[in-house]
């Protein structure tokens, strides 16, 4: 199936880690013909990610920002635009979990960084490209969530939550304008944020699921290609969760 992603630019922000998400998320969009932003706060694994695209052909530029900081952010998406002219999707990958402890541990520290980077950090990375997509009549944005209920990391999923629902708002906000708007809730997988995770609350998840095994950034890329391209033209407000335990 041709997704007609020829010629569009994405934004992928927490593209720079190895063994996460988005680094396969951008890898996917660029051989599939976008051009391709590597965000993330480690400035060196973004550019590792933008470098791999180059080197099989594809246009990529690296930028290093803290989605928490709108400022930062807002500098990012000025300098992508003075590089490539537009953003047509945006992925917002990245996350972040302070630690994981009991709520009753927790500091407004922790709050900070859980609510922080996987809610706020969204929200600012979307109101900063929307503009462009609205005034151009056309975007893709798809946001990231998952971990919801699981002990331990109760503010990370109560963040995670508000992205569902603000996924859902957002889309009936903007999809009469060109804009849609999506989700994806991958599975839990052996990322940066899980590891710290207990050996035996991984295996006991991978046991759960309906595959007996854990996620991987290859599950994941495919199906936020789809939401990204053109074929996705009548979904909006929707999660797609990868399989569950």
């Amino acid at each position: 199936m041709d997704l007609r992603l020829e010629g569009k630019v994405a934004l992928v922000t927490g593209a720079g880690s190895p063994v996460g998400y988005g680094r396969s998320i951008a890898l996917i969009l660029a051989r599939e013909g976008c051009s391709v932003v590597s965000a993330d706060i480690d400035a060196d694994g973004a550019r590792r990610t933008a470098a791999e695209i180059q080197a099989f052909g594809g246009a990529s530029m690296a930028a290093t920002v803290d989605v928490t900081r709108r400022p930062d952010v807002d500098r990012m998406v000025k300098e992508v635009l003075e590089h490539f002219g537009k953003i047509d999707v945006l992925v917002n990958n990245a996350g972040a979990s302070s630690k994981l402890k009991p709520f009753v541990e927790m500091t407004p520290s922790d709050w900070d960084i859980d609510l922080g980077v996987n809610l706020i950090g969204q929200m600012n990375v979307a109101q900063a490209v929307l503009p462009g997509m609205l005034v151009r009549e056309y975007g893709r944005i798809i946001n990231m969530s998952g971990g919801q209920g699981i002990p331990n990391i109760s503010v990370y999923g109560a963040a995670k939550a508000g992205v569902v629902a603000f996924t859902h708002a957002l889309a009936l906000e903007v999809g009469r304008f060109g804009v849609v708007v999506n989700g994806v809730g991958p599975g839990l997988g052996r990322t940066g944020l899980t590891t710290n995770a207990p050996e035996e609350f991984l295996n006991t998840h991978a046991r759960n699921t309906a595959f007996g095994r854990l996620c991987t950034p290859e599950d994941v890329a495919p199906v936020v290609a789809f939401l990204a391209s053109d074929v996705c033209s009548y979904m909006a407000g929707q999660f797609i969760t990868l399989s569950t335990s």
